[in-house]
């Protein structure tokens, strides 16, 4: 399951590893992403330099920090018996989600990516193997994508997936490039926490603690639905979210945000 790097780094702390592709190649840049966690409501930066990169190939991790609306997202590389309460939930709130899917769980776990799509959720694309994407050439990254795209339509008739995002946040230039030229958008978040140890659970207010720490205007919010802390929180999260005055709206929603804003701008 993906470890991601979720808020612990300040923008100016990135890591940036060189990976050789031969002995006389140039380094290709390697970003993990992370940002400093949010608090008192105030949005995550990830600082001027990577905002621009992010922004300059339609990239997103945040909606806009004036309006209480929350995105909800869910990285789903196998399963472990968690997603159906969490799929619940989100029915009886009658919040939508994005579930980013690697090919195991599409084949593994077919019956609830059905119900995903029934429900009205989105599918993002997590990669087929789940392997570091800025380290693929391009080849092999149109690879990954398709494949995924290629099995769930076999699974639930969905042509193919608009919204990628990167195993464990690695990404560069050329990957945010390869996936805008195939027609992809790359999604991170400006929510996260440790919550992918299967094994190591540690309690719902643990999950509802870190949800509510962390909420601010325009959340992305990151989880992993193999924890039962998530599973447990996720209902007393969303309805007193709402008691705070916020919305649950779709990636989609979000994506129309953005692109009406930068319309407007140019």
């Amino acid at each position: 399951m993906a470890r991601h790097v979720s808020g612990i780094l300040l923008a100016s702390c990135l890591l940036v590893v060189g990976i050789l592709v031969n002995p006389f190649a140039v380094k290709a840049e390697e970003f993990h992403w992370g940002f400093k966690k949010a608090t008192d409501g105030v949005p995550p930066s990830a600082g001027a330099e990577l905002d621009k990169l992010l922004d300059d190939y339609g990239a997103l991790y945040k909606g806009k920090g004036d309006k209480k609306v929350v995105y909800l997202t869910f990285d789903n590389g196998y399963e472990n018996g968690y997603t159906e309460s969490i799929l619940d939930t989100l029915k009886k709130e009658k919040a939508p989600a994005t579930f980013f899917l690697t090919g195991h769980y599409v084949k593994s776990a077919s019956d609830l990516v059905k119900r995903m799509v029934k429900d009205g959720h989105g599918i993002g694309n997590h990669s087929y193997d789940h392997p570091n994407m800025a380290n693929l050439s391009e080849q092999q990254m149109e690879e990954e994508w398709s494949k995924l795209d290629e099995i769930l339509y076999e699974t639930t008739g969905q042509k193919r997936t608009i919204y990628t995002r990167p195993p464990e946040g690695v990404f560069n230039a050329k990957l945010l490039q390869k996936g805008n030229d195939l027609g992809y958008r790359h999604i991170f978040w400006s929510v996260a926490f440790i919550d992918w140890h299967k094994d190591q659970p540690k309690g719902k207010d643990y999950a509802y603690n870190e949800l509510m720490k962390q909420l601010h205007p325009g959340a992305v919010i990151l989880m992993h639905t193999v924890s039962p802390d998530n599973a447990q929180a996720l209902p007393d999260f969303i309805r007193d979210a709402k008691k705070q005055g916020y919305k649950f709206h779709s990636l989609d929603q979000l994506v129309e945000e953005y692109e009406k804003e930068n319309s407007v701008t140019q």
